[in-house]
Protein backbone atom coordinates (compact mmCIF):
# COMPACT_ATOMS: atom_id res chain seq x y z
CA UNK A 1 0.00 0.00 0.00
CA UNK A 2 1.68 3.42 -1.16
CA UNK A 3 1.96 5.95 1.62
CA UNK A 4 0.20 9.04 1.84
CA UNK A 5 1.66 12.21 2.69
CA UNK A 6 -0.52 13.39 5.24
CA UNK A 7 0.37 10.36 7.35
CA UNK A 8 2.75 9.97 10.15
CA UNK A 9 4.26 6.68 9.86
CA UNK A 10 4.70 5.13 13.85
CA UNK A 11 7.00 1.99 14.77
CA UNK A 12 7.35 0.42 18.04
CA UNK A 13 10.71 -0.70 18.14
CA UNK A 14 11.44 -2.06 22.12
CA UNK A 15 14.39 -1.46 23.18
CA UNK A 16 17.39 -0.70 21.13
CA UNK A 17 20.82 0.18 21.78
CA UNK A 18 21.51 3.85 21.76
CA UNK A 19 24.29 4.14 18.83
CA UNK A 20 22.15 1.19 16.32
CA UNK A 21 19.26 4.00 17.45
CA UNK A 22 20.96 6.61 15.80
CA UNK A 23 22.10 5.01 12.31
CA UNK A 24 19.16 3.74 11.75
CA UNK A 25 17.73 7.24 12.61
CA UNK A 26 20.54 8.44 9.89
CA UNK A 27 19.60 5.59 7.49
CA UNK A 28 15.60 6.49 7.45
CA UNK A 29 16.64 10.38 7.31
CA UNK A 30 18.34 9.69 4.27
CA UNK A 31 15.33 8.17 2.82
CA UNK A 32 12.94 10.94 3.71
CA UNK A 33 15.02 13.76 2.07
CA UNK A 34 14.67 11.55 -0.90
CA UNK A 35 11.09 11.68 -0.72
CA UNK A 36 11.09 7.43 -0.52
CA UNK A 37 9.12 7.94 2.60
CA UNK A 38 6.77 9.60 4.41
CA UNK A 39 6.84 11.70 7.60
CA UNK A 40 8.19 9.18 10.41
CA UNK A 41 7.80 8.38 14.31
CA UNK A 42 9.89 5.41 15.65
CA UNK A 43 9.33 4.53 19.77
CA UNK A 44 11.91 2.85 22.00
CA UNK A 45 13.62 2.32 25.06
CA UNK A 46 17.53 2.85 24.92
CA UNK A 47 19.79 0.57 27.73
CA UNK A 48 21.42 3.14 30.17
CA UNK A 49 22.90 5.75 28.45
CA UNK A 50 24.35 9.37 28.86
CA UNK A 51 24.19 11.68 25.87
CA UNK A 52 25.79 14.76 25.41
CA UNK A 53 24.85 17.48 22.95
CA UNK A 54 26.86 20.40 21.14
CA UNK A 55 27.03 22.81 24.03
CA UNK A 56 27.43 20.10 26.62
CA UNK A 57 31.06 21.28 28.69
CA UNK A 58 33.16 18.60 30.30
CA UNK A 59 31.73 19.73 34.08
CA UNK A 60 28.55 18.41 32.97
CA UNK A 61 29.99 15.11 33.53
CA UNK A 62 31.78 15.72 37.17
CA UNK A 63 32.72 11.82 38.03
CA UNK A 64 34.20 11.62 34.36
CA UNK A 65 33.50 9.02 31.58
CA UNK A 66 34.61 5.48 33.08
CA UNK A 67 33.01 6.18 36.39
CA UNK A 68 29.08 6.44 34.52
CA UNK A 69 30.46 3.47 32.07
CA UNK A 70 31.16 1.41 35.75
CA UNK A 71 27.80 1.75 36.78
CA UNK A 72 26.49 0.27 33.50
CA UNK A 73 25.82 3.69 31.80
CA UNK A 74 27.33 4.89 28.44
CA UNK A 75 28.61 7.91 27.24
CA UNK A 76 27.90 8.71 23.83
CA UNK A 77 28.65 12.18 21.92
CA UNK A 78 25.75 12.95 19.59
CA UNK A 79 24.84 16.46 16.99
CA UNK A 80 21.50 17.81 18.66
CA UNK A 81 21.40 20.63 19.90
CA UNK A 82 21.31 20.82 24.28
CA UNK A 83 23.70 19.44 26.99
CA UNK A 84 23.61 15.61 28.53
CA UNK A 85 20.56 13.72 28.97
CA UNK A 86 19.98 10.20 30.36
CA UNK A 87 18.05 7.45 28.57
CA UNK A 88 17.09 4.11 30.29
CA UNK A 89 14.63 1.15 30.24
CA UNK A 90 10.96 2.22 31.37
CA UNK A 91 11.78 5.85 29.32
CA UNK A 92 9.45 6.16 26.44
CA UNK A 93 12.08 7.95 23.66
CA UNK A 94 10.61 8.99 20.32
CA UNK A 95 12.11 9.97 17.63
CA UNK A 96 10.21 11.99 14.80
CA UNK A 97 11.93 11.68 11.54
CA UNK A 98 10.06 14.02 9.83
CA UNK A 99 10.02 17.36 6.80
CA UNK A 100 10.05 20.87 8.51
CA UNK A 101 11.14 23.86 7.91
CA UNK A 102 9.79 25.42 10.72
CA UNK A 103 11.76 23.63 13.70
CA UNK A 104 10.62 26.22 16.29
CA UNK A 105 6.80 25.04 15.69
CA UNK A 106 8.01 21.31 15.69
CA UNK A 107 9.56 21.81 18.75
CA UNK A 108 6.12 23.65 20.25
CA UNK A 109 4.29 20.42 18.44
CA UNK A 110 6.02 18.16 20.17
CA UNK A 111 5.69 20.24 23.84
CA UNK A 112 2.42 20.10 23.21
CA UNK A 113 1.87 16.58 22.13
CA UNK A 114 3.90 15.68 25.90
CA UNK A 115 1.37 17.61 28.05
CA UNK A 116 -1.82 16.16 25.78
CA UNK A 117 -0.20 12.79 26.39
CA UNK A 118 0.43 13.18 30.31
CA UNK A 119 -3.12 15.03 30.99
CA UNK A 120 -4.14 11.87 29.45
CA UNK A 121 -3.33 10.28 32.47
CA UNK A 122 -4.25 12.87 35.02
CA UNK A 123 -0.46 14.62 35.51
CA UNK A 124 -0.97 18.15 34.53
CA UNK A 125 2.56 19.48 33.02
CA UNK A 126 3.88 22.52 31.06
CA UNK A 127 6.34 24.17 28.86
CA UNK A 128 6.95 27.22 30.62
CA UNK A 129 9.09 30.12 28.58
CA UNK A 130 12.65 30.23 29.70
CA UNK A 131 12.96 26.50 30.28
CA UNK A 132 13.36 23.49 27.80
CA UNK A 133 11.26 20.63 27.90
CA UNK A 134 8.00 19.63 29.68
CA UNK A 135 7.49 20.03 33.58
CA UNK A 136 5.67 19.19 36.49
CA UNK A 137 5.85 22.18 38.93
CA UNK A 138 9.39 22.55 39.24
CA UNK A 139 10.36 18.79 38.16
CA UNK A 140 11.32 18.21 34.66
CA UNK A 141 9.41 15.37 33.22
CA UNK A 142 10.03 15.58 29.66
CA UNK A 143 13.07 16.28 27.54
CA UNK A 144 13.29 17.75 23.86
CA UNK A 145 16.42 17.97 21.88
CA UNK A 146 16.54 17.74 17.59
CA UNK A 147 18.87 18.19 14.57
CA UNK A 148 18.12 19.18 11.61
CA UNK A 149 19.80 18.06 8.02
CA UNK A 150 18.61 18.89 4.98
CA UNK A 151 14.99 19.96 6.19
CA UNK A 152 14.52 16.61 8.03
CA UNK A 153 14.94 15.82 11.84
CA UNK A 154 16.41 13.30 13.64
CA UNK A 155 16.49 12.52 17.83
CA UNK A 156 13.53 14.06 19.58
CA UNK A 157 11.97 13.39 22.93
CA UNK A 158 11.38 11.37 26.10
CA UNK A 159 9.61 11.46 28.67
CA UNK A 160 10.01 9.79 32.16
CA UNK A 161 7.54 7.15 32.56
CA UNK A 162 8.89 4.40 35.16
CA UNK A 163 12.54 4.46 34.44
CA UNK A 164 15.51 5.13 37.63
CA UNK A 165 15.69 8.63 38.07
CA UNK A 166 19.05 8.26 39.87
CA UNK A 167 21.08 8.99 37.08
CA UNK A 168 19.66 12.51 36.22
CA UNK A 169 21.34 13.39 39.97
CA UNK A 170 24.78 12.30 39.03
CA UNK A 171 25.03 14.78 36.02
CA UNK A 172 24.38 18.36 35.17
CA UNK A 173 21.11 17.79 33.01
CA UNK A 174 20.22 19.86 29.66
CA UNK A 175 22.87 22.76 31.59
CA UNK A 176 20.54 23.03 34.79
CA UNK A 177 22.62 22.72 37.66
CA UNK A 178 20.12 21.21 40.07
CA UNK A 179 17.17 20.65 38.09
CA UNK A 180 15.04 17.61 39.72
CA UNK A 181 13.42 15.11 37.51
CA UNK A 182 10.32 13.35 38.47
CA UNK A 183 8.20 10.43 36.27
CA UNK A 184 4.87 9.81 35.17
CA UNK A 185 4.74 6.75 37.89
CA UNK A 186 6.60 9.42 41.26
CA UNK A 187 3.29 11.75 39.80
CA UNK A 188 0.46 9.49 39.83
CA UNK A 189 1.62 6.86 42.49
CA UNK A 190 0.90 3.88 40.10
CA UNK A 191 2.96 1.19 39.83
CA UNK A 192 5.30 0.34 36.85
CA UNK A 193 3.69 -1.09 33.94
CA UNK A 194 2.48 1.43 32.17
CA UNK A 195 4.74 2.55 29.55
CA UNK A 196 3.38 0.39 26.58
CA UNK A 197 -0.20 2.20 26.90
CA UNK A 198 1.67 5.64 27.31
CA UNK A 199 3.78 4.82 24.26
CA UNK A 200 0.64 4.57 22.42
CA UNK A 201 -1.29 7.58 23.74
CA UNK A 202 2.43 9.63 22.86
CA UNK A 203 2.19 8.53 19.49
CA UNK A 204 -1.39 9.82 18.88
CA UNK A 205 -0.97 12.67 20.54
CA UNK A 206 1.90 13.66 18.54
CA UNK A 207 0.65 12.64 14.97
CA UNK A 208 -2.50 14.91 16.40
CA UNK A 209 0.32 17.67 16.84
CA UNK A 210 1.58 17.30 13.66
CA UNK A 211 -1.63 17.24 11.83
CA UNK A 212 -0.74 13.66 10.64
CA UNK A 213 -2.80 10.42 10.22
CA UNK A 214 -0.69 7.68 12.19
CA UNK A 215 -0.25 4.43 10.35
CA UNK A 216 1.36 1.37 12.35
CA UNK A 217 4.43 0.04 10.22
CA UNK A 218 6.46 -2.79 11.30
CA UNK A 219 10.54 -2.72 11.18
CA UNK A 220 10.13 -4.43 7.57
CA UNK A 221 8.50 -1.60 6.39
CA UNK A 222 11.14 0.83 7.03
CA UNK A 223 13.22 -0.59 4.23
CA UNK A 224 16.51 -0.07 6.15
CA UNK A 225 16.97 -3.36 8.19
CA UNK A 226 15.56 -3.76 11.26
CA UNK A 227 17.53 -2.89 14.23
CA UNK A 228 18.91 -6.24 16.98
CA UNK A 229 17.45 -6.28 20.60
CA UNK A 230 20.02 -4.44 22.77
CA UNK A 231 21.89 -6.55 24.94
CA UNK A 232 21.81 -6.10 28.61
CA UNK A 233 23.29 -3.73 30.36
CA UNK A 234 27.01 -4.72 32.23
CA UNK A 235 25.33 -3.11 35.61
CA UNK A 236 22.82 -1.97 35.69
CA UNK A 237 21.35 0.57 37.88
CA UNK A 238 18.25 -1.08 40.22
CA UNK A 239 15.05 0.91 39.18
CA UNK A 240 13.42 3.69 41.56
CA UNK A 241 10.17 5.50 41.13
Amino acid sequence: MPARRDELWTCHLGQVEYREALALQEALRARRQAGELPDLLLCLEHPPVYTHGRRTDPADLPMGEDWYRAQGIDVVAVDRGGGVTYHGPGQLVAYPIVKTENVVGLVRAMERAMIAALADEGVSAEAPDGRTGVWVGERKIGSIGLHVQRGVTTHGLAVNVENDLQPFEWVVACRGDGVRTTSLIRETGHGAGGLPCFRRRMAFRLAQALDRRQRLITRARLGVGAPSPAPPAAAPVPARA
